[in-house]
């Protein structure tokens, strides 16, 4: 009972009015009707694995882009951007930034050959395109993946968030005499609202609900950053004022070296910051290997986009993608730059509870500064965002184990309604085991997002490289992929213990290089080749040579000035300083990354080059179809304008 009035209490407290729980309330109750309505309003008797786990390919353009930012848009952007802005600033924003262009590169060159392969999971093309080991061996990564960090951090920084915007810290309920806090109840509310339509239904439930959702993430994030802004005014300020506020306390002699409102991060300013977005590493270096990875190798992300009815439509999604993916440094960043504001002028303010780690910082905003009635709508973004997430994982990893584990090599002959059958078991099972994970791997954490994107980033080299180089090099073997997949995660953990103290993006980055070199050093000595299948006519094979080389020369020359600016650091006079010296400046802002640039360039010129010249190719190499890059007049314009907003933002955010 005690717990009881405490939790009442906590409630009383929280600042949330009745307004406020019933929007919550009938939000959930609409979005749990709407999915179940889904995914009965076909016959369950007959659907089929492709109904199930790509909606029978009927996704639209615009469903195909809401879906891809409501299962992006989680509380690891929301909670955890936004405590990585608090603490670092605005530069933690690359990741969204340059994933609009990432996306418009994707949309380009991979999804179309994806999608001509008519790829349903990662481990199933590279079982086709190298061998049953590398397709198994990749099926296991994907799957701790997903279940020991992705569905664990959502849920565990939706949970946080919920428990401080309600009051419900250091709270327990006594169960069958056992205390359970109030954090892990809410773990496993958020799973069962995310199972109780995503189990069921499969994709088509996913992806149509997070239609609505993505409307709510947006409204309700553009909200709570508008009222955060204002708060910086005082309590009877406007936006504009705030606006102001932020901009001379950011730029005043006290702050001028700080790096809250800087795209691009000194280290000498901010060690910490430049640890997490390491300067020119966002543009040129390995945040290309992280967004590169993510969206187009990861199962749960580029699902949607291969469960569109055409090519030309889910491209059309993924520019949709793109430019939503602009506008979520508003919602996700600002509110945290705005809390580190607050913190500092707190005078005059009634306050509930305090920021003891980063990941506070917006489920304090929103406690102490959004209004009554915008504070649900806030409540709501932050439970569609978890929800949608959820959802979506539960689904993929659904699909990974059917297709690629039990389809495959436990049950060959299973027939559709069997495989759906299994496909709800096993998102039952995911459910249950990221529950119990959740608290043992997540209970300490200062900054989830950057917890995320490290441990994540063990396996992105060696995803990227295996994928991308299967889909577009026609001389990729499987001896190189089998060794690549061996050393991704163990030169990972070296170079982690090797260089603890270099930016986690930087390591990445030179593990890429290693496994670069030797994917392509093995595949160029395979003496299993056969007769290229694909001949190209002379006018195309002049033009790719063109480009080839001249990719060519943009990877020497970026390796080549990085080499300059690294060598050239320590020969430095003593009194040279990021102020008044420019090898030690560029060096100050992470120069190194065009290594890797180079590096990805390099392996671009060489891929293009082979493509065309070689007369070799692999046994199981994709034909290579060139007319499959070709996009619409509609494309090529959106994506002009994605990187132009983008280049715009750098210059201004510098």
């Amino acid at each position: 009972m005690n717990a009881q009035m405490s939790i009442t209490e906590a409630l009383s407290q929280s600042g949330l009015e009745a307004i406020d729980f019933v929007i919550l309330f009938t939000y959930i109750i609409l979005l749990v009707s709407l999915g179940v309505f889904l995914s009965y309003n076909r016959d369950t008797k007959s659907r089929s694995a492709t109904d199930y786990f790509l909606a029978g390919n009927t996704l639209t353009w615009w469903a195909v882009g809401a879906s891809l930012i409501a299962a992006n848009i989680s509380t690891e952007q929301i909670i955890g951007m936004a405590g990585t802005g608090y603490a670092d600033g605005i530069a933690i924003a690359a990741y969204e930034l340059m994933a609009s262009v990432v996306l418009i590169v994707i949309g380009k060159f991979l999804l179309p050959v994806m999608m001509d392969r008519k790829i349903f999971t990662f481990p199933q093309f590279l079982r086709q395109r190298y061998n049953q080991e590398v397709g198994l061996a990749f099926s296991i990564l994907w799957l701790f993946l997903y279940i020991l960090v992705n569905l664990t951090s959502v849920s565990w920084l939706g949970a946080l968030a919920i428990e401080q915007i309600m009051g419900f810290q250091g709270l327990s309920i006594n169960i069958l005499g056992i205390d359970v806090s109030m954090r892990m109840i809410i773990v496993v509310t958020l799973f069962l609202i995310a199972g109780a339509y995503s189990i069921h239904g499969g994709m088509t439930s996913v992806a149509w609900t997070d239609v609505i959702q993505i409307i709510f993430i947006i409204g309700g994030g553009l909200a709570t950053a508008y009222f955060a802004v204002q708060a910086l005014a005082g309590n009877d300020g406007s936006f504009i004022e705030g606006c102001k506020n932020l901009y001379s306390f950011l730029l005043n002699k006290e702050y001028e070296n700080d790096v809250h409102f800087h795209l691009i991060v000194q280290e000498s300013r901010n060690p910490q910051a430049f640890a997490n977005v390491p300067g020119l590493a966002a543009i040129v270096g390995s945040m290309w290997l992280t967004n590169l990875s993510y969206w187009a190798f990861n199962q749960y992300i580029t699902q949607k986009g291969l469960a569109a009815h055409s090519i030309h439509e889910a491209q059309k999604g993924f520019v949709f993608a793109a430019f939503l993916k602009i506008i979520m440094p508003a919602i996700v960043i600002i509110p945290g730059i705005c809390t580190f504001y607050l913190t500092q002028h707190s005078e005059g303010y009634q306050l509930q509870s305090t920021i003891h780690v980063s990941d506070d910082a917006y489920p304090w905003l929103i406690r102490n500064f959004i209004p009554p009635g915008i504070k649900g709508l806030a409540f709501i973004a932050i439970t569609a965002a978890i929800i949608s997430s959820l959802a979506s994982m539960l689904n993929s990893t659904a699909a990974l184990f059917t297709i690629d584990i039990y389809r495959k090599y436990i049950k060959p002959d299973a027939t559709d309604k069997k495989i759906v059958s299994v496909g709800r078991i096993a998102a039952v099972v995911t459910l249950v085991l990221a529950v119990i994970a959740t608290n043992p791997l997540l209970g300490g954490l200062d900054q989830a997002f950057q917890y995320i994107q490290e441990y994540s980033g063990f396996l992105y080299p060696g995803i990227t490289i295996v994928i991308a180089l299967g889909l577009l090099w026609k001389r990729a073997s499987t001896k190189a992929t089998i060794w690549t997949t061996i050393l991704t995660i163990p030169l990972g953990v070296l170079f982690k213990l090797w260089m603890p103290d270099v930016a986690f993006l930087f390591r990445a980055g030179y593990v890429f290089i290693i496994l670069l070199i030797l994917f392509i050093t093995i595949s160029l000595m395979s003496k299993k080749t056969v007769k290229s299948s694909t001949e190209l006519p002379k006018e195309y094979r002049k033009f790719i040579f063109r480009w080839g080389y001249g990719i060519a020369a943009v990877s020497i020359l970026s390796i080549l000035c990085a080499t300059v600016v690294t060598v050239g650091a320590h020969f430095l006079p003593p009194d040279a300083s990021p102020d008044n010296n420019i090898i030690a400046y560029l060096n100050d802002i992470g120069f190194q990354a065009f290594y890797f640039f180079g590096a990805l360039s390099g392996g671009c010129a060489l891929l293009i080059i082979s493509n065309a010249k070689s007369h070799k190719q692999d046994p199981k190499a994709i034909a290579f179809n060139i007319a499959l890059f070709k996009t619409t007049r509609g494309y090529t314009i959106a994506s002009i304008i994605i990187c132009t907003i983008t280049l715009l933002l750098y210059i201004m955010l510098w």
